[in-house]
């Protein structure tokens, strides 16, 4: 609690007027202090704008009169020590503006923890007392490479993942389960089925949970609808302590309007654009954050900064990032107004992306940073010194489109749509790309995962083992939302659990196999990982067979040591005797088909493994002639002739 470190200097409000205050969220907010003896609480908040300032909570009544704070030097900057507080006291700011005297009560943009909603009111909190047990997680980290490395994402809605309604050790009427309590369950889950991360649907407090975490109002405290901050420190120290990565979702392109939060929070839009026609996202009916303004950009830079550093969060994955680029997004004509040289692209979003992603990534070496960007921006994930906006990965959007265009349609209907699985291999390399099927694909009546598959009982299973067939050989980093790895047959619904009793049946047990064995080649096999965004990874086999719906291509490790051949059959009907032309002699051994019996398939294979012969086809002088079974991929290792 030493006082000094919490001391407002000028070097402080410099910094915060430059917009590099990166670790303002150690000065802002309410902090326990020790000042000659006297222990209470330091509060400091910043809202220049207001013509008063106060503290309010229980132990003032909440009466704006009595503890009212000072403005740093005019600087906007409001201070107040009151001295008798403690950990856990109930507080918001009283913010009287300057024109009409109107008093608002606003809770903490710095607040470390939240009462739980509906109540809004920030609570003081130390969170450094956490004893960390990841420091070997944390010391490898600064070596990690994204790049050559698996990284397959289980993506999760903590509060629907599993729920327990007779919660004694944490009682709430929604069956949430605290922090501490769901990570044992889900880290031996995700460990069994062979994901390297959780990446978790916004955990930020946030007022309506039919946002799932999409509107926050405090970004730097993690939600009390699941426990504490320490709790959520715990969560993700186990994590790491069993070797699984932590990516949240984390949301600088909006904020919503609800009266306690940051929306005219000084009685002026002080977070967001003051014209309506760059501050206001009608899709949501949120505000746009003003990225022109320094001190708004050090918040977001210092809250992504925050939860890397102060909560140990391996990656971000920065929602929404198309919105931020276009000053049209989703607008029609009259309703944006275009930048100083008349485009559309949103310069100061541009800014500021280009800033946070050199800030964070010089400060803390390792992490990753997503962008879920659904257009054709140039260099997304290119470095910022060649022109990108320098993330490390980018959602392919495109790719998760097509391949679910493609896979509802009848199977017999598919060779009219062969451009729909090839097409991304055009582009595949132009970006550093995560392949996603995240929540947003199985929810507001888009259907299941499952129920996308056309057919009966049985070719839903076969085309989805199928479906991540192809999509695990595809290059490119893997997501998967929770369900899918279990074929949910109902869509996500994020007032219930998910449908775990499905594993009880025969089916969706199988295909729970069949994933959990399909990831766990994805992780040691590298050519299945290692040269994700290179084209010398890559090589098409033969994708002409249209009529067939058949196609077939190689992945190879960075040494060419380790080469695979996947093959597809898109169709129900099985193909004997298919000949593929080959560029190596050798055997390709069958490593994975997903027909086997084990899987709830029919069982049709190669008996192990095919031996090439020397018949030409096409440019090769090598073939071999296989069995496809119906709807299925197959995975070979080639092994060549000693």
């Amino acid at each position: 609690m030493n006082s000094e470190k919490y001391k407002i200097t000028d070097f402080d409000l410099y910094l915060l007027n430059e917009g590099n205050h990166f670790e303002s969220y150690e000065k802002f907010g309410s902090k326990l202090v020790d000042f000659n003896g006297k222990k209470g609480v330091q509060f400091v908040v910043w809202a220049p704008n207001a013509k008063e300032v106060s503290v309010v909570g229980d132990f003032n009544n909440w009466n704006p009169e009595v503890h009212k704070m000072e403005n740093i030097n005019n600087s906007g900057v409001w201070i107040k020590f009151i001295e008798n507080l403690g950990e856990k006291t109930l507080y918001k700011y009283a913010i009287k503006s300057y024109d009409s005297n109107y008093i608002s009560f606003k809770t903490d943009p710095y607040a470390f923890y939240t009462e739980l909603r509906p109540k809004t009111a920030a609570v003081v909190y130390d969170i450094n007392k956490y004893k960390w047990g990841d420091d070997d997680w944390m010391n490898e980290r600064k070596d990690f490479n994204f790049i050559k490395s698996p990284i397959s994402i289980y993506e999760v809605h903590l509060g629907s993942w599993k729920k327990d309604y007779n919660n004694i050790d944490f009682p709430n009427q929604w069956g949430y389960k605290n922090y501490r309590q769901i990570v044992y369950e889900l880290v031996d889950y995700v460990k069994s089925m062979g994901y390297t991360h959780i990446e978790l649907l916004p955990i930020m407090e946030h007022p309506l949970d039919e946002s799932w975490g999409y509107q926050l109002i405090n970004y730097f405290a993690p939600t009390s609808r699941y426990g504490t901050p320490e709790d959520f420190m715990f969560f993700v120290d186990y994590c790491h302590q069993n070797n699984i990565g932590i990516i949240l979702d984390w949301v600088p392109a909006h904020f919503p309007t609800d009266e306690h939060g940051l929306a005219n929070f000084d009685s002026t839009q002080l977070y967001a654009y003051k014209s309506w026609k760059k501050a206001y996202h009608k899709d949501w009916g949120t505000l746009i954050f003003d990225y022109g303004r320094n001190e708004v950009v050090n918040f977001l830079i210092s809250n992504a900064l925050f939860w890397l550093k102060k909560y140990h969060i391996d990656g971000l994955r920065v929602d929404a990032v198309a919105s931020m680029l276009y000053l049209d997004y989703s607008k029609n004509e009259g309703e944006w107004e275009p930048n100083y040289f008349g485009g559309r692209e949103n310069l100061e979003a541009i800014a500021f992306l280009k800033k946070l992603n050199e800030i964070v990534h010089l400060q803390v070496p390792g992490i990753m940073i997503i962008a879920e960007e659904s257009t054709a921006f140039f260099g997304v994930s290119k470095p910022t010194y060649l022109g990108g906006l320098g993330f490390d990965m980018k959602w392919n959007m495109g790719w998760m489109n097509d391949i679910l265009n493609y896979f509802s349609k009848d199977p017999i209907h598919r060779k009219y749509h062969q451009n729909l699985i090839t097409f991304s291999l055009w582009y595949a390399f132009s970006e550093n790309f995560i392949l996603p099927i995240s929540h947003d694909e199985v929810v507001h009546g888009k259907q299941s995962l499952f129920n996308k598959m056309p057919g009966d009982l049985w070719q839903k299973f076969a085309n989805l083992r199928l479906f991540f067939g192809f999509m695990f050989g595809h290059p490119g980093k893997k997501l998967n939302f929770m369900g899918n790895d279990f074929a949910q047959f109902n869509e996500w619904d994020f007032k219930s659990s998910l449908d775990w009793h499905l594993l009880e049946n025969e089916l969706n047990m199988k295909f729970n196999k069949f994933f959990k064995d399909l990831n766990k080649l994805y992780r040691d096999s590298k050519a299945m990982h290692e040269v994700d965004f290179r084209p010398e990874g890559f090589q098409w086999v033969d994708f002409s067979d249209a009529d067939s719906s058949i196609i077939s291509f190689l992945r190879f490790s960075e040494d060419k040591k380790e080469i695979l051949l996947f093959t597809f059959n898109f169709t129900p009907v099985p193909r004997y005797n298919y000949q593929f032309g080959i560029p190596f002699k050798g055997f390709y051994r069958e490593i994975l088909n997903s027909d086997a019996v084990e899987y709830g398939g029919s069982g049709i294979g190669n008996m192990g493994g095919i031996h090439s012969v020397s018949k030409p086809r096409f440019l090769c002088s090598e073939s071999i002639f296989v069995t496809l079974p119906p709807l299925a991929v197959n995975i070979f290792r080639f092994e060549p002739d000693i």
